[in-house]
């Protein structure tokens, strides 16, 4: 139970040291240095939806009839799912002169800060479905290979926190204030998690198909967001070979230890 609470929490470990970095950057955060930070958290979370979610996810489905549905099925509605967020939530990219979703005439900051919280949902729902399906003693998981997805998800956050926080000071805000929002928008991804495997004995019947929803969910957030805010305007090659390193080290990561 100790390592389910430590996976659990881990990654917002990783979201709050990437906020703190605000005390301690000088001036603004560089446009190659945003783009470099986009461009890895993207290659992280794809690597994690293949080597984390789906691959297992195909694995617990192979003697099925159609192995395939469950985790196509799932991806799909992942997909839809942050597609529907994006709709009836307004939120602010920091690549888009404009926002996005219902018009609440928020404030810039607010709707960066919502931005990131909801893609900070499937991220937590992902390592909370992973321990779920350990809990429920699923073959095709170890302990391992979820510390392994928690560890990713730390890393990716890293930066995140960073892509949070270096805005609102450019926003005007103080740095303790900057630093709160950055640490805010990730406390969501641990009561994600945590929610996800309270309702395990529910989820557990149909686990493929969720680890999938995950994925889908991740695979939106990249490209809907970390991708076009890493490729537009200048140094457009940062992003894509961070993006690259990012993919890298989290395919290293689950083959080496999951």
């Amino acid at each position: 139970m100790r390592e389910v609470v430590a996976g659990l929490l881990i990654p917002f470990a990783g979201t709050t040291l990437g906020a703190s970095l605000v005390f301690f950057i000088k001036g603004n955060i560089s446009i190659r240095s945003q783009k470099a930070l986009n461009g890895f958290a993207s290659g992280v979370m794809i690597a994690a939806s293949v080597w984390s979610l789906l691959i297992p996810s195909m694995e617990m489905t192979a003697g099925n009839a159609f192995p395939w549905l469950p985790a196509a099925a799932g991806f799909l509605a992942g997909v839809f799912f942050l597609l529907l967020l994006d709709k009836v939530i307004p939120h602010f990219h920091t690549a888009d002169s404009q926002a996005e979703g219902p018009d609440f005439h928020l404030k810039k900051a607010t709707m960066l800060f919502l931005a990131v919280t909801i893609h900070n949902i499937p991220e937590g729902m992902a390592v909370g479905a992973v321990f779920a399906g350990l809990l429920a003693e699923n073959t095709s998981l170890s302990i391992v290979g979820a510390m392994t997805l928690s560890i990713g998800i730390t890393i990716q956050n890293f930066p995140e926190g960073a892509i949070v926080s270096a805005p609102m000071k450019e926003f005007g805000f103080s740095k303790m204030k900057a630093f709160l929002f950055g640490f805010v928008s990730g406390a969501v991804e641990p009561v994600a998690a945590f929610l996800t495997v309270l309702l395990s004995p529910f989820l557990v019947p149909v686990l493929p198909g969720f680890l999938a929803f995950a994925a889908g969910a991740m695979i939106y957030v990249v490209v809907e967001e970390l991708i076009p805010d890493s490729q537009q305007g200048k140094h457009s090659d940062t992003g894509t070979i961070c993006t690259a390193l990012g993919f890298t080290v989290m395919m290293v990561l689950d083959v080496a230890l999951g």
